[in-house]
């Protein structure tokens, strides 16, 4: 079972997770859910399962699953911030779900969309 990935609580914005993420998290990529992740809503967030790597992650927080669960939806991992309400131009608030949704694509819950590479 892989840290709890997320910001912390639906009003509190903390991360609680004792991983380091990736730093180079790209929010003007796009990205998806894995294909080979369930995720499962939890009155505390979600939880995230890959069928492949068998690894399981806790989003704690609403707003980090309304993010994770449209980002498809989006040309960008930051159109899909904004429109869940995420303030992604608050230094703390970009910090913490930067940090998020690194640990997210280090686990492989998530994936750049085919054709994108997140690196460049």
């Amino acid at each position: 079972m892989t840290s709890a990935a997320a910001p912390a609580g639906a009003g509190d914005e903390r991360a609680d997770t004792g991983a380091t993420g990736s730093a180079t998290f790209d929010l003007d990529s796009g990205w998806r859910l894995h294909p080979g992740v369930a995720l499962r809503p939890e009155p505390f967030g979600a939880l995230l399962y890959h069928f492949h790597t068998r690894k399981l992650s806790f989003l704690k927080s609403p707003t980090i699953v309304e993010v994770v669960r449209t980002l498809a939806e989006h040309p960008t991992a930051r159109a899909a911030c904004a429109a869940a309400g995420v303030s992604i131009d608050d230094p703390h608030t970009a910090r913490l779900y930067l940090h998020a949704l690194g640990q997210l694509a280090d686990s492989q819950m998530i994936e750049p969309r085919e054709g994108e590479d997140p690196t460049s």
